[in-house]
C-alpha cells in the first residue's frame, strides 16, 4: 500500500515529538523551529513563585496554577503547530483545565501565560509572544529580567497583542479581569 509522503512540517513536528532531552531541559516547537533550554537558576523561579502566590491570593476569580505545561498553539505559515511550555500558565479553577490533559494540552480556557527570561530572552520578547497571540491567549504576563520590567499583553489580534502595558520593577502592574488586581513587583527587585 502506498503512503502519502510526509511533508516537511511533519518530519520536524514528528522529530520534535520524539526528543528525548536531559534531564530538567526542555523542549519547544517555536515558529518552526526547536528550541531546547536548560533548567532555570533560582531567581527565575523565585520571580514565578512570588507572582503565583499573589495570584492565588489576591485574583478576584480563583485561579489554577501550572508551571512547565506543554500547550499546543495554532501556528502561522506553513509551520506544524506550535509547542510552547511557558514559565507558568493560569486557568480559571471552575475549568480543571489541567485535569486529565496529556503532555500537550489544548489552550482553550487558558486566561494567562507567564514568562520570566532566561536564557532566551529575545524569545520571550517575541516569538513565543506572536504564538500565545495567535492561539487567542487573553493575557501574556512577562517579567524580563535583563530590562527589569514587567509586562502585561492583552487583546490578542491575529500575530501579536494590541495592547501592553510596561511597568519596572518596584511598580504595581494591573492584571485585567478575570485576576483583577494590581501585581505588587517590589519583592523582583
Amino acid at each position: 500500500m502506498a503512503h502519502e509522503p510526509l511533508s516537511q512540517e511533519d518530519v520536524l513536528l514528528e522529530g520534535f515529538l520524539a526528543l528525548d532531552t536531559p534531564e530538567g531541559f526542555r523542549a519547544e516547537l517555536i515558529e518552526g523551529e526547536i528550541v531546547v533550554t536548560p533548567p532555570p537558576d533560582g531567581d527565575h523561579e523565585d520571580y514565578i513563585g512570588l507572582i503565583v502566590n499573589q495570584v492565588i491570593r489576591r485574583s478576584r476569580t480563583d485561579m489554577q496554577f501550572s508551571g512547565n505545561k506543554g500547550l499546543k498553539l495554532r501556528s502561522g505559515g506553513g509551520c506544524p503547530k506550535d509547542h510552547l511550555v511557558p514559565d507558568g500558565t493560569f486557568a480559571p479553577i471552575e475549568l480543571r483545565l489541567f485535569r486529565g490533559a496529556g503532555p500537550w494540552m489544548p489552550c482553550e480556557g487558558v486566561a494567562m501565560v507567564m514568562e520570566v527570561t532566561s536564557t532566551k530572552p529575545q524569545a520571550d520578547r517575541e516569538a513565543k509572544r506572536r504564538c500565545y497571540a495567535r492561539a487567542g491567549i487573553p493575557l501574556y504576563l512577562l517579567v524580563d529580567r535583563d530590562t527589569a520590567q514587567v509586562t502585561v499583553f492583552s487583546e490578542p489580534k491575529d500575530d501579536d497583542y494590541r495592547e501592553h502595558c510596561a511597568r519596572p520593577f518596584g511598580k504595581p502592574i494591573t492584571l485585567p479581569e478575570p485576576f483583577a488586581f494590581d501585581l505588587d513587583t517590589a519583592d523582583l527587585l
